[in-house]
Formats: C-alpha cells, structure tokens, sequence
C-alpha cells in the first residue's frame, strides 16, 4: 500500500472520531491519520508530523469548522500533561463519544447487535479523584512536582489539579518549598540522585479521613518530626502518614517496605453502607461516587433473590463481594494479589459478613477447582484486568454453564472480544451499560449482562 500523505505535508481535513487515548482521527484515502486535540466533526487544517505504514500522526495548525461541543479547556496544562485527554470536549460531549465508542466496539469487535444504554455520568465531574500519585523531581537546581507528560517521564510543574482533592492540592503546593529544609531532596530518575519520589494522597470520601505515603528511596529521613509536622500542618484532616520505601531503578511507584509515620495505617471509607479500610497499597477505587453508581448496577444485573451462591472472580480487596454479600446466599471471591484477599477478609470481618470465603490464586485455575469439589455457582461475577478474562476462564465458564454472568470491565475492546467467545458458547448478551468512573479521560467503565441461551 502506498501511504498518500507524507511528513510535512499540510492538509485540510475531516474529523471523524478519537482513539482510544482520545486523539482525533481523520482519513486521507482511508489512511489514519492520528490528530492530537481534534474533535469528531471538525475540519482542520493540519501539518503531517511522522507517517507509518498503517497510520500517521499530524498536528492541528488551524480549526476551520469547530465541534459544537468543543469548549476551552479550562486546566492551564491540559496540552502538556498527560492525566485528562478530554477537557476540550464538553462533558455532554464525553459522554455522548463514550456511548458511540462503546456500541461501536460492540459491533466492530464482538460483532454484537446488543442495547448500549446512554453512559451514567456525574452531576459535578471535578475533584472526584480519591487517589494522587505526585513525582517529585528537579529543574536544574528547582524542585518541581505535578504530572507527567503524555508518554513521558518529564514532569509538567503545577499546583493544583482539578480533577483531583484539595487536600492533594495542598500537598503539591505547600510540599515543594519545604522540601531542601525537610531534607528531602528531590529524585532524579536521571542521575539516581535525591530521596523522595512520589507523594501519594488518598482521602476517603465519607469519613474526609486522609492518608499521605512519602515514596523515598532510602528508609533513613532525618528529619521526621519536622516532617510529619509538615504534613500535619498543610493536611489537617491527616489520619495516617506513611513511609514506602522504593530503592529500585523502576518506573513502578511503590517499593516492597512500608513504614508507619505517624497515625494510624489504615483510613476507613463507605461505598454504600459497606465499609472498608484503605492501607497504603489498598486497591481501592479512585471514584468513589461513580463506584457506588457501578457497583450498584453490578448488584441489580446479579438480581438476587438471597438463595444465589456468587463467585467474584478477580475479586480484589472484596468491595463488589461485598456489595452482593448482602444480598445472596454465599459469595465466593477469588484474587492473584495476596495481600488483596487478606483486604477482603479484613473487609468482611469488618462488616460482619459470615457468608464469604475468599482464596488466593489465579482465577483461571481456582475456580475450577472449586466447581470440581462441588463449589458452584448460580451467577458468576467478573471484572478482570484492561487485557480481559483469561481465556481458561472463559472455557471453565463455557463448561459449567452458571445462569448468569455479570462482566465489569475497564476495556470496551476487551470485553466485546470475550464476550462474543461466550456468546459462541451459548450465552447471549442483554443489555450493557458504560459508567464513567473518570471523567475528562478517554476511559469508561462497562457492566455488561449475559444469560444462558436456554434459561
């Protein structure tokens, strides 16, 4: 195939959609071209950055015909950090795309005729998240903190962040100052110099309770008691400050060694009226409004009478589980991460839950093991990482035919895949609904329903 556009060239064209990571994309004689910052339904002229085999990339130098949903972002970084892709498009717009993507994966992907109902939003679609993960680096001899840039490493400086608490805000604003008379020189990732990392802030959205992880790269602070009374000071709703210890030349946050500061080493929060504590390396959704939307939903699919047993397979620290504990005979979650299901037990001790049972484990090899012991299921439960279910999943479901399965997934694409894989297999697809647990991101949410052919 002869690629009909090439670097530098300027072209006048029409937008059609967006990626997956929210670029525009427009085609000269079906060739993708890749628009950072473009709409679906805008005419742009545009400036030809790099072309592939199969796709190129191009960047917007005028917008002749605007999107009418098309708004001013309102981030003073939206172009350079990497955390939101979609400030630009109004959230009316968002949803609107997120619908269209979804039914569209539906029948591109799964080959799926199946209703996508309209995407549940949020009333406020800001400062929703619970969670910030802030690195901290050097300009020269200046500390910075903030985000990092789309597909990079190099911090974009700012202070504040509308998606995410004030009391992370405070942290990013108030932090930097102090940072060379607290003894925290800032990490370099190119030099392997410097102490501190990332600040992690959580916040539970019931309680207001706050927890706040320094990320160092050694465990020695000397200077502890001032900086607790930092933190202290700028976040004085603080329940739990923590230490993690992460030596490793990696770009992964958390190292293996947590270290209590001061407080306590838990903060509690509620989704609904369960209640869970949240450790420093807790999975634990970041959206707790929307979280409650999805679960909810996840709850009236599973349609409970009381005498169901449930399996939650990639279970994590039980809050699904939990939510249909409630509401079924038994419910039994199994999850690969360990200390996920020590969450889960905790969890549910908590809330005196006696009809759970949890197990560590891939779920493709305990569940089934457990139908083989005579452990099975009526509805089966499944929210699996962005790459899907894990095709002997699929084939133990297929096998022993439980009612209903429920699907929450993270990745459209995925789910239509498996989806069609079960559908072969006899079960049909009801209905799906997308939540939009992030907002101003490319990302949503989907809870799909499928029931045997033959029920």
């Amino acid at each position: 195939m002869t690629v009909p556009v090439k670097k530098n060239d300027r072209l006048t064209v029409h937008i059609e959609d967006l990626t997956h990571d929210g670029a525009g994309v427009a085609k000269v004689d079906g060739y993708p071209l890749f628009i950072q910052g473009g709409l679906p339904e805008e005419t742009a002229e545009v400036h030809v950055l790099k072309t592939l085999k199969n796709y190129g990339f191009a960047k917007i130098i005028d917008i002749i015909e605007s999107s009418p949903d098309r708004v001013e972002a309102p981030c003073p970084i939206f172009h350079q950090c990497g955390g939101c892709q979609l400030q630009h498009l109004s959230y009316e717009g968002q949803l609107k795309w997120k619908q269209n993507m979804v039914e569209n994966v539906m029948k591109r992907i799964g080959k799926l005729d199946v209703p996508v109902h309209p995407v549940k939003g949020m009333a406020e679609p800001w400062h929703y998240r619970n969670k910030a993960q802030i690195p901290f680096g050097l300009e020269g001899e200046v500390p910075v903190a903030g985000f990092y840039k789309t597909k990079s490493h190099a911090i974009v400086d700012t202070n504040r962040c509308l998606i995410q608490t004030a009391e992370a805000d405070a942290i990013l604003e108030g932090l930097k100052p102090k940072l060379w008379a607290l003894g925290l020189t800032p990490y370099d990732e190119k030099t392997k110099q410097g102490l501190l990392r990332h600040v992690v802030v959580r916040k539970a959205r019931t309680t207001d309770e706050v927890m706040v992880v320094l990320v160092t790269k050694k465990r020695k602070l000397a200077q502890k008691e001032a900086i607790i009374e930092t933190v202290r000071t700028l976040v004085p709703n603080v329940r739990s400050i923590m230490q993690n210890v992460n030596g490793q030349d990696t770009n992964v946050i958390f190292g293996n060694e947590t270290l209590p500061l001061w407080g306590d080493e838990v903060i509690e929060d509620y989704i609904g009226d369960v209640r869970f504590e949240i450790s420093a390396r807790s999975f634990y959704q970041v959206n707790p409004i929307q979280t409650e939307v999805l679960y909810k939903q996840a709850l009236a699919y599973a349609d409970l009478t009381g005498n169901e047993t449930v399996i939650d397979a990639y279970c994590g620290i039980g809050t699904i589980s939990l939510f249909l504990a409630k509401q079924a005979k038994s419910v039994m979650g199994v999850e690969i991460v360990p200390q996920a299901i020590e969450d889960a037990k905790r969890n549910a001790a908590l809330n005196g839950f006696t009809n759970t049972y949890f197990e560590a484990g891939p779920a493709e090899e305990v569940i089934p093991r457990w139908y083989k012991g005579g452990k099975t299921a009526d509805v089966l439960m499944v929210d699996p990482p962005r790459k899907g279910c894990d095709e002997a999943l699929l084939t133990t479901i297929l096998e022993q035919k439980p009612k209903k399965v429920v699907y929450v997934s993270c990745n459209p694409a995925t789910l239509a895949r498996d989806l069609r894989i079960l559908e072969d297999g006899g079960y049909k697809t009801k209905e799906v609904q997308p939540v939009d647990m992030f907002p101003h991101t490319a990302h949503v949410e989907v809870v799909a329903l499928m029931s045997r052919v033959d029920e």
